[in-house]
């Protein structure tokens, strides 16, 4: 952790060109107010869906010329209550009753207001999202994804405030930092991480930077990293990010291997006695099935690896029923935009970008990923998570003091904007030791958010 240099981390990102087309913005917009024109001519619930959606659009337009507002004592408690009422309705098909209380939401909330209107405003749109078809002109307006720039840049600006990505990366690669140090007179210095969701790659800058601390030009520690990508764009990006990063540390042999996730490793070459660890960092809960969940965990216990790393969400919003979905979404976000508070200004554009396209577009996802092909996330509590590993060949680890120092630490440097106090104490995030040592979660005042542990082969 003392080694770990978060400028250079934070230098390893893209360059973002955006070319906007103004005629085809003119374009986008006609065809909007066309079949806004069309939907109006028509009575019952098409016209009172639409009447939401002009709402929906007025408060987006004001949001623009809005400054920051704070909900009054009390109004906050409202809006939540009006998104209850309005999950309740769409999930027995009473559009009457959502259409209702959704206009009242978007009469009072606001992507510029206090935490609680910004989350309450992305659930509403996640609400409206279930009354309309996936062929509605409305459903990819109020679905829209952020581009791949607008997702990076919001991952970004997130892993840069918010001690949450970096507490699931440090305290994971603390884990195989101890595993590389245990077989280091049998490991020929050699190791080997497979990270079966890289995404960016922001997780082994520290790592790449605490091994080369170890070696010596005389004695080399060789990382490979094979990890598992959404694209082969996505995984070019990352290789030539942790590439160039590497080329810093001349005591270390590092090399990359990208492969499409859902791809099988397919002649694994593993070098004689090197230490290998699998990386199982929010990976798990994108499987949408148990039957994959479990394939997975005996493919990983088929490696043999000395360390597997485990971290997830916490939370336990189960497909099967949208209402208990809903609440646990709803309570665990409503946490993640709070913490934001002790991490940047409300009017902040990093924390606009953050909201929009990361922690938003991951709501309206959660609300609406049973009615796509894809599922639904398999967000669970730890015990279930356990329950899992154990059935699978897995033992828990106790996790070293050091894990939960460098937690603790990490609370400590972080530049908060306005920090929280809670308990006498300064800043609202917490670090909990679970499951008598062998993981710990990152929280948010009395709220676990995330849990680490690490595992071996029975």
């Amino acid at each position: 952790m003392e080694g770990t240099d978060e400028e250079e981390l934070l230098t390893l990102r893209l360059s973002v060109v955006t070319d906007y087309d103004c005629n085809g913005a003119k374009r986008k917009r006609k065809r909007r107010e066309a079949a806004f024109n069309l939907l109006n001519k028509n009575e019952g619930c098409e016209g009172k869906i639409l009447s939401l959606l002009q709402l929906r659009e007025q408060m987006s337009k004001l949001d623009h010329k809005r400054k920051v507002v704070d909900v009054v004592d009390g109004k906050g408690l409202h809006l939540i209550h009006l998104l209850l009422i309005s999950a309740t309705s769409i999930d027995e098909n009473n559009v009457d009753s959502a259409v209702e209380n959704l206009s009242e939401l978007y009469q009072n909330v606001s992507l510029n207001g206090d935490s609680v209107q910004r989350v309450a405003a992305y659930f509403a749109d996640g609400l409206v999202a279930r009354l309309l078809t996936p062929k509605s002109p409305f459903h990819d307006m109020v679905m829209k994804a952020p581009t791949p720039e607008e997702e990076f840049l919001g991952f970004l600006e997130f892993y840069r405030v918010s001690p949450y990505y970096q507490f699931a990366h440090f305290t994971a690669n603390q884990a195989i930092l101890e595993a590389f140090e245990k077989e280091e007179d049998s490991n020929n210095w050699a190791l080997h991480v497979i990270d079966f969701d890289v995404s960016y790659g922001f997780q082994w800058p520290s790592l790449i930077q605490s091994l080369s601390e170890k070696a010596t030009i005389g004695n080399r520690i060789s990382l490979r990293i094979t990890g598992f990508g959404r694209s082969l764009e996505e995984l070019q990006e990352t290789e030539t990010r942790l590439v160039s990063f590497a080329k810093g540390f001349r005591n270390l042999v590092f090399e990359f291997q990208g492969l499409l996730t859902g791809s099988k490793l397919v002649n694994l070459r593993k070098k004689k006695n090197e230490t290998v660890a699998v990386n199982l960092v929010f990976y798990l809960n994108t499987l949408n099935s148990s039957s994959k969940v479990s394939d997975t965990l005996k493919y990983v216990h088929s490696l043999d690896p000395s360390i597997v790393v485990f971290v997830e969400q916490e939370g336990s919003r189960s497909p099967r029923s949208f209402l208990s979905r809903f609440m646990e979404s709803l309570h665990y976000f409503a946490a993640m935009f709070d913490s934001l508070d002790d991490c940047l200004p409300l009017d902040s554009a990093e924390r606009l970008s953050i909201e929009k396209n990361h922690l938003g577009r991951e709501i309206k996802s959660v609300m609406n990923c049973d009615k796509g092909d894809a599922g639904c996330p398999k967000y669970e509590k730890m015990e279930t998570w356990k329950g899992r590993l154990e059935s699978h060949g897995f033992v828990g680890v106790n996790l070293s003091s050091k894990c939960m120092i460098q937690a603790k630490l990490l609370l400590k440097i972080r530049s908060h904007y306005c920090p929280v106090q809670v308990d006498g104490e300064i800043g609202g995030f917490r670090v909990f030791e679970r499951d008598e040592g062998r993981a710990i979660s990152l929280g948010w005042q009395d709220r676990c958010l995330i849990t680490a542990s690490s595992w071996h082969c029975v």
